[in-house]
């Protein structure tokens, strides 16, 4: 494997990099669930959640960092949900645009890397730039997607910090070693980024250094995060860790505040928002993702 692989221009890392660089932090979430198809006036099936999805997908281009398709909201629809999802893909692709596919897999062994090669493996009808993945398990048995983000230079967001109070006792729980189970994600994707430059030359690892690393974490917008032990003062890790941050909009987390809450993490924040930006129906939607954008672009 070389660093080209995980973090060239090409990569999910590489890629999102450049967003970043850009001043573009909103993932734009595509979470088409009964009440939001009703404010849109479609129905609530596969054909409803198809348009919302493409909707979503054209005012994001170039605007937006990614999407961010809850898939629970498709395969509740069975095969044609899956089919809806699929050209909803196929547009993100075709647009240029990052896709994040928030199916929150984990698992063990081959059943983790069959997972993984349904959301990560390239030419798949469900493929994606990234995908989030649960790994209370152990960090360990997420290797079946590693090797989609060393060969193939995809993307993890694990979670880490969730903002639903029903988390907290687990990812602040101590482990045998004294880190909380929320710090020890961070840190562990951290180590993991950090491994990808072993043995580089010293330009490319200088190079690679300056960018976002291809496995991130999912940290919520409306938690004080030093109640995990995730201390956002240290200095910043290289690669840069992604944040994908939920908690922005409907659920209370404030644009403004980003900055104050992920500190020198924000650099690599995607920021993201689905009812704040789906609700109100589809006039409008690209004004809401572009203002959303430039708010976020403002605070960080």
């Amino acid at each position: 494997m070389t660093i080209a692989s995980a973090l060239g221009e090409a990569t999910f890392a590489g890629r999102l990099t450049a967003e970043l660089a850009a001043r573009r932090h909103l993932c734009a979430g595509i979470d088409p669930h009964a009440g939001l198809l009703a404010d849109w006036s479609l129905n609530d099936d596969a054909a409803g959640a198809e348009r919302m999805g493409r909707a979503v997908v054209e005012a994001s281009a170039g605007v937006a960092a990614c999407v961010k398709p809850q898939i629970a909201f498709f395969e509740r629809f069975g095969s044609a949900g899956f089919v809806a999802l699929e050209r909803v893909l196929a547009d993100a692709r075709e647009a240029g645009l990052l896709v994040v596919a928030d199916v929150k897999r984990g698992d063990i062994g081959t059943s983790f890397a069959a997972y993984a090669d349904a959301w990560l493996t390239p030419g798949s009808p469900l493929e994606c730039d990234a995908m989030t993945v649960v790994a209370y398990q152990g960090f360990g048995s997420l290797e079946g997607a590693f090797t989609h983000v060393r060969e193939h230079g995809k993307g993890l967001f694990v979670l880490a910090a969730t903002s639903n109070p029903e988390a907290r006792d687990v990812q602040r729980s101590r482990r045998e070693d004294g880190r909380t189970v929320a710090q020890a994600m961070v840190e562990d994707a951290q180590a993991f980024n950090a491994s990808l430059l072993a043995g580089a030359d010293e330009a490319a690892v200088a190079t690679a250094s300056k960018g976002a690393g291809p496995v991130g974490v999912v940290l919520g917008a409306t938690l004080n995060l030093a109640d995990f032990d995730i201390d956002v003062t240290l200095p910043v890790a290289k690669p840069v860790l992604p944040v994908l941050a939920p908690g922005f909009g409907a659920q209370g987390g404030r644009i403004e505040d980003a900055k104050a809450i992920f500190g020198g993490l924000g650099w690599a924040l995607l920021a993201n928002e689905s009812r704040g930006i789906l609700a109100g129906g589809e006039a409008g939607l690209a004004e809401r993702i572009r203002t959303r954008s430039e708010a976020l672009a403002d605070a960080l």
